[in-house]
């Protein structure tokens, strides 16, 4: 019987080193059961990477393609996803999905400000990413909402598909999972997801 039981815990939990490892750390097995071993750090990265709240910031067509990610076709809760916000004090990403004017640059730099730290951002479609086709036509278009608050993560497209955003969330949690800080990511060559 305890053979079994030790079989199914460390079935739960792949060995560190793997490709797909889940949880970080190794199970050493004992008689009575097994033993989880692995470093504080990686188990708060890896916490915090997978229960990322995102803040939706959707202004305009980019904003649908984002709600049918947290649909049931593409469901985003099961990458970590859960809890769309509505507060920025209980977010840790925001999404920005959509063109941004200058009389919304100050409301998205309040909420931005208002998150709690560690906090993320990432910039949905061609008009927060660079201000999109409106840009060039009008005068009260952002050239992008990097000229407002910092952005760790740019998708490209107009609008882009939910893959899209689903990649940028992934991409997102391996850069937290990986111990980087938040300075560390922002200091990267800002990364497109296709």
């Amino acid at each position: 019987m305890t053979e079994s039981i030790e079989n199914n815990e460390s079935s739960l939990i792949p060995p560190s080193g793997g490709g797909g490892a889940v949880f970080p750390g190794e199970v050493h097995p004992t008689p009575s059961g097994g033993i989880l071993l692995s470093k504080l750090d990686d188990v708060i990265n890896w916490a915090r990477s997978n229960s990322l709240w995102p803040l939706v910031f959707g202004t305009s067509c980019c904003a649908i393609e984002m709600m049918s990610t947290a649909s049931a076709k593409y469901d985003w809760s099961r990458f970590g996803f859960e809890v769309a916000r509505a507060t920025p004090r209980q977010a840790d990403v925001i999404i920005i999905a959509g063109t941004i004017v200058n009389k919304m640059a100050p409301v998205l730099k309040r909420l931005y400000d208002q998150m709690a730290d560690p906090k993320y951002v990432i910039a949905m479609g061609a008009c927060a990413t660079s201000g999109g086709p409106f840009f060039y036509n009008t005068y009260s278009v952002v050239k992008g909402a990097d000229h407002v608050i910092p952005v760790d993560v740019y998708i490209a497209g107009c609008p882009p598909r939910p893959e899209a955003l689903l990649h940028a969330m992934i991409t997102l949690q391996e850069k937290i999972k990986s111990g980087m800080t938040r300075e560390q990511i922002k200091m990267q060559k800002p990364e497109q997801s296709f």
